[in-house]
């Protein structure tokens, strides 16, 4: 494989010494205690030792810093959160058709093995959970696993403390998979708030193709009701993209609504790679995704696309990142969010073109719809640009449903509720209607239309 893997950010555990670090955050330093508990096998504590003393020596984020000045973490500061081990053999839970025999379902962080299934896979892919994996595909995953820039943040540092086991996701070179891998990643309520640490490895070697739905929710099935409950995901996701490899991933987040969620999705993309990322942001009172993107090679494509649809008062916050390093680069990122009620949505996208990304085009969108007049939306898009021969734009919009469309609609003998409805459909289906797995479109499309606080004031 033909991605460059420069050493982990995370400083070398014989290089820092635990005891030489000071405990900064109370806070953390009790949460990292909770996840370190369980010990592993001698080359993962390493890795987790070394990410530990990053912890120790962090704080978590407060509104005085840029990047957190929207997003206030004291609400989850108040809860103490404990690890939950036990598993779940008879949970129920949505099976997408197009992926039934080829998903990892993990539930609180543990695999579950009797609600997973891999026996629909070609030859020449690997889906598993780390402690599946063969002496081999071990030696292969070290090379890969938080490696990916960005490590040293605080709350990617946390997962690394605290992984176990993982899902692997490796395709090899110039293997083409059809079917969907789908990764589950469901939190089950206890009788006291629980974190959760999901941990995802994609690498896909050059030539190949994948799909994958990573999915966060805490849902029992189509026709049960949701649990409430206080919980806390953490969850970090690596995709490795070679030469001219195509990965094609989905991630939906729909936790409830009293959760937790703050999520890294962090993806390195070689020389003429294609990435498609599609998220999706319906749950959590609180949820943070940060998605990274590093150029590691020439002509790549990226491209983004986002749906944030929110109400109450939830607060969901969108940072993304694109390093456009080298020439040749395109990148297409649209965000759009439904903010209802006196939910607060926040987009900061940043795409940063140096000197030697000659040639590069960028694009980069935010538009929002306003449900209500007590709903808000910060969004800063951002173009640093040092390169002198690039097409780059950016934008964003922020407006509410158009009396005259509404009133239109009516006098075609729709009712004020379904107009607006229509009309709020409309708007998230530009970027449902992209996702390539046609269930996953149905069911979020369905969600999006029975979700009656979007259309009252």
């Amino acid at each position: 494989m033909n991605i460059q893997v420069s050493p982990s950010p995370i400083p070398n555990s014989n290089a820092v010494s635990l005891t030489s670090m000071l405990d900064r955050d109370d806070y953390l330093t009790r949460l990292l205690n909770q996840v370190m508990a369980t010990k592993t096998e001698a080359w993962l504590q390493e890795l987790r030792q070394s990410a530990a003393n990053w912890v120790r020596h962090s704080i978590i984020p407060t509104t005085r810093e840029e990047e957190w000045r929207f997003t206030d973490l004291s609400s989850l500061r108040k809860v103490q959160f404990n690890v939950e081990a036990e598993n779940f053999a008879s949970l129920e839970f949505d099976i997408l058709p197009e992926a039934a025999n080829s998903r990892l379902v993990f539930v609180n962080g543990v695999f579950a093995p009797e609600l997973s299934a891999v026996s629909d896979l070609p030859f020449g892919i690997v889906v598993s959970n780390l402690a599946g994996l063969s002496a081999v595909e071990q030696e292969g995953v070290r090379q890969y696993l938080a490696q990916a820039e960005g490590a040293q943040e605080v709350f990617t540092a946390l997962n690394t403390a605290g992984m176990t086991d993982a899902a692997v996701v490796w395709v090899k070179k110039n293997v083409v998979v059809e079917t969907p891998i789908h990764l589950v990643f469901i939190s089950v309520v206890g009788e006291t708030a629980t974190i959760s640490q999901p941990r995802c490895l994609v690498v896909a070697e050059s030539g190949s193709q994948v799909t994958l739905v990573e999915e966060y929710t805490n849902r029992r099935g189509a026709e049960s009701a949701e649990e409430e409950g206080v919980y806390f995901t953490n969850a970090v996701t690596e995709v490795w993209v070679g030469d001219n490899a195509q990965v094609s991933h989905t991630r939906v987040e729909w936790e409830g609504a009293e959760a937790f969620h703050i999520g890294k999705t962090a993806i390195a993309q070689a020389r003429d790679s294609r990435y498609t990322c599609h998220a999706i942001t319906l749950g959590a009172k609180l949820s943070r995704h940060n998605l990274e993107i590093l150029q590691t090679g020439e002509q790549t494509q990226t491209t983004l696309n986002g749906l944030t649809i929110i109400s109450g008062k939830q607060l969901s916050d969108t940072h993304s990142a694109i390093a456009l390093n080298y020439p040749h680069g395109t990148s297409d990122q649209l965000h759009k969010c439904i903010v209802g009620d006196r939910a607060h949505a926040v987009f900061n996208g940043k795409v940063f073109v140096p000197k030697p990304a000659q040639l590069t085009n960028a694009s980069q969108l935010n538009r929002n719809l306003l449900l209500s007049s007590k709903a808000r939306v910060d969004t800063k898009p951002q173009l640093e640009i040092t390169a002198d021969n690039v097409k780059c734009a950016h934008g964003a919009t922020v407006s509410q449903l158009e009396d005259d469309e509404i009133f239109y609609l009516q006098s075609r003998g729709i009712d004020e509720n379904d107009a607006r409805k229509l009309l709020i459909n409309a708007f998230a289906a530009e970027v449902i209607n992209q996702i390539p797995i046609p269930s996953l479109r149905e069911i979020l499309l369905n969600t999006v239309n029975n979700l009656k606080s979007l259309t009252n004031e």
